[in-house]
């Protein structure tokens, strides 16, 4: 009897060990498989144009909370409040209280505000002044530091990373360093990476960034982009360091053999894209940005990547400039402004959902969901709203698109879906649907007048002419100050105004410049 017992507890006990096994091989197989949640869900916030106004920030992180987001990586640039470094604040910069408040309003919504504060590469807003011009890579051009001033770089940083911690209770911070394209360009770095390599003279750099950033009790964030294409030195940089992979839908070997930095044990956070290149403001490509979370974040599941931080650019990270004597900068111009974030819940949306999502989201079904529950369309107008945000977009160059398609054919095609979106009749959120219909107004009136400027940029365009091409634009003319209203009226509270009048006026001013000098052609 005793026996018995004794094989009856021996065979219990098997019994719980191999439970044990088996869930404790079951969890590393999902692990492994990247079926775990990401610890860090976070979302980066791009200030360099674009200037959300306070109560528009707070509100944003609140929806980005209640979509699963618990990270926000802040890139203030000039609109940060600083004190010793004060010449960098710009006319729009945030006050002391404003950036504190919501900070503190982040913390009781559970998300981390991890700032971003770049320090060699997009660096513009800190080298277009006299104060840092001795830093700079190249006279001329202001987007670089040099990394061979590291004594200089350490002084200033030291002072400029303290400044911007302080505010932060994270335990991260971001030093940003990507697309370094001066790397190696002036004598000195030419001479050292003749020497040792590129890889040693920006990890011998970034290193001392990241070591500004330890001694302040941080662990340092980079973009992984340059280390990727230039991996030889990456074993001498933090091994605590995390490199943000971005990846806006192509190859995952698109900067490098990654494989090389899964193989040195580095940590990774996955970063895909809902606003960028080639994404002005005459167009998104929607269908590219929604295709890169339903690809990408599975991707990072799999390499077990522990974070995605969703990059939403406000413009196109370069610059042209209003130079005076001897390159100093007047003025710097973006290349390209993108459509206000305040239009693009829909897919920010989805990010929340691919991120709870095991495996891929499925845009379109989310797309059609989303349009049923916040819109209150029909199924039917649902799928009808996933085809006309996914109708391909391209940039407009003398005449045709990158697949030499004429602008009156993409025009043609283009007023169809404008048709087709104003068919749909939601019946909720009526100004959020708003925003699809005025960015498919701006791009067609876009198209109109590139129509009209491959006209007029060619060898049927003569002073004979001129009033008939007034003619043609007089109506474009009208509807672009019919679209400055609106543009305004419908993020006002969401940018500054005069920011929304400085974006309506860039939009607008190659129209306006060439109606004009037809005007002036006309004068006898």
């Amino acid at each position: 009897m005793v026996k018995g017992k004794t094989v009856n507890y021996l065979i219990a006990k098997i019994a719980v060990v191999l439970s044990l096994l088996i869930f404790f091989s079951a969890t590393t197989r999902a692990f492994s498989s990247g079926k775990s949640e990401f610890p860090v869900k976070g979302f980066h916030i791009d200030l360099r144009c674009q200037i959300m106004t306070m109560p528009a920030l707070k509100s944003f992180a609140k929806e980005l909370s209640e979509f699963g987001i618990n990270t926000i990586i802040m890139e203030w640039e000039a609109t940060f409040p600083f004190k010793n470094h004060a010449t960098l604040s710009n006319k729009y910069a945030y006050s002391e209280e404003e950036v504190d408040s919501f900070i503190n309003y982040c913390s009781t919504i559970g998300i981390d505000v991890i700032p971003l504060q770049n320090c060699f590469g997009h660096a513009e807003y800190i080298l277009s002044h006299d104060r840092y011009a001795h830093i700079k890579e190249d006279k001329k051009e202001v987007s670089q530091v040099c990394p061979m001033k590291e004594e200089e770089c350490i002084e200033i940083f030291s002072e400029i990373f303290k400044e911007v911690a302080s505010k932060h209770p994270s335990k991260y911070f971001h030093i940003g360093g990507d697309e370094t394209y001066l790397l190696g360009s002036c004598k000195l770095c030419a001479q050292k990476a003749a020497e040792v390599g590129k890889s040693k003279l920006f990890v011998d750099y970034v290193k001392a960034m990241c070591k500004i950033v330890s001694d302040l009790g941080k662990q340092p964030i980079l973009w992984a982009d340059v280390i990727l294409k230039y991996p030889e030195a990456v074993s001498e940089l933090p091994k605590n360091a995390i490199f943000v992979d971005w990846n806006y839908g192509w190859k995952n070997d698109h900067f490098g053999d990654i494989e090389k930095l899964y193989r040195a044990g580095v940590t990774f956070w996955g970063s895909p894209s809902i606003r960028s290149h080639p994404d002005n403001l005459y167009l998104t490509q929607w269908n590219k940005h929604f295709r890169n979370q339903e690809i990408f974040i599975p991707y990072c599941r799999e390499k077990n990547y522990e974070g995605i931080v969703m990059t939403s650019w406000s413009n196109g990270g370069t610059y042209g400039f209003l130079y005076d004597t001897n390159w100093e900068v007047i003025q710097m111009y973006p290349i390209r402004y993108v459509y206000p974030l305040s239009g693009f819940r829909i897919i920010v949306a989805c990010y929340g959902e691919a991120l709870k999502t095991e495996g891929a989201v499925n845009s379109q079904q989310f797309v059609i969901k989303y349009a049923v529950e916040r819109f209150g369309l029909t199924e039917n107008e649902g799928r009808a709203l996933w085809e006309i945000l996914t109708a391909p977009q391209e940039v407009i160059v003398r005449g045709e698109d990158l697949n030499k398609k004429g602008v009156s054919e993409i025009l043609a095609d283009t007023r169809k879906i404008q048709s087709k979106l104003y068919s749909l009749k939601p019946k909720t959120n009526l100004k959020e649907f708003d925003h699809f219909k005025l960015m498919f107004d701006i791009r067609v009136q876009y198209l109109m007048f590139k129509e009209v400027e491959n006209e007029y940029e060619s060898d049927k365009f003569s002073r004979e002419a001129a009033p008939q091409f007034i003619k043609r634009l007089e109506p474009l003319v009208k509807e672009a100050k019919s679209i400055n209203k609106r543009f305004i009226s419908l993020n006002k509270g969401f940018l500054y105004h005069q920011e929304l009048v400085e974006i309506n006026g860039l939009r607008t001013e190659k129209l306006f410049k060439i109606y004009q000098t037809l005007q002036n052609l006309t004068k006898k």
